[in-house]
């Protein structure tokens, strides 16, 4: 017979890491808290991910993906805009969740900005696919420009106060959605 140890998988783990973190909160939740979640002991979690850091990566990397990538994913796909609108539907989603989880999901987006100042490596992921699907746009919607991975990764750095975790803090001025409509119309002016 099989001991649950030994069918565990990563994403079992990394879902019970999810849970203790909403649970206990980030400064308090420890490996051998998720092993309890799962009826292991902690070694069994060390199999899959050599550190705490590492275990915290991986349940940011799949936080990123269920919860910003996957949403920005299906406004690439929608067809009813087109162009600069397009563009701008999907840095408003970019920066729609980012507060919404910032003020609906506190600790997951606690987790996610300790994460971010630790591993650069998966936040510059992040920041690529992110930078590629605005090249998709770009390209694909016939926007003018010689360099679209330049201009892609402008627009993700002009606006970055708004969807940057460092500037969390500012999101909860009530102008924050007409400075970022400010800023856009600054940016559409220039791309076209």
């Amino acid at each position: 017979m099989e001991k649950i140890s030994d069918v565990l998988t990563k994403e079992q783990i990394l879902s019970a890491t999810e849970e203790t973190l909403r649970r206990f909160g980030i400064a308090k939740t420890s490996v051998t808290d998720v092993a309890k979640v799962l009826g292991v002991s902690h070694g069994t979690i060390y199999r899959h991910f050599n550190s705490k850091a590492e275990l915290l990566e991986g349940v940011t990397e799949k936080w990123l993906n269920e919860k910003i990538i996957a949403p920005l994913s299906k406004v690439c796909l929608d067809s009813s805009l087109t162009g600069v609108a397009l563009l701008k539907r999907y840095l408003q989603t970019l920066v729609e969740l980012k507060h919404y989880y910032a003020r609906d999901d506190e600790e997951m987006f606690r987790m996610y900005t300790r994460v971010t100042e630790q591993a650069a490596d998966l936040i510059e992921q992040h920041i690529d696919h992110i930078v590629g699907q605005l090249v998709d746009i770009i390209t694909r919607e016939g926007i003018t420009s010689d360099q679209p991975t330049q201009l892609a990764r402008t627009l993700f750095y002009a606006t970055a106060r708004f969807h940057h975790p460092a500037h969390a803090y500012e999101w909860k001025n009530p102008k924050i959605e007409q400075e970022f409509l400010d800023v856009w119309a600054l940016l559409e002016n220039g791309i076209s």
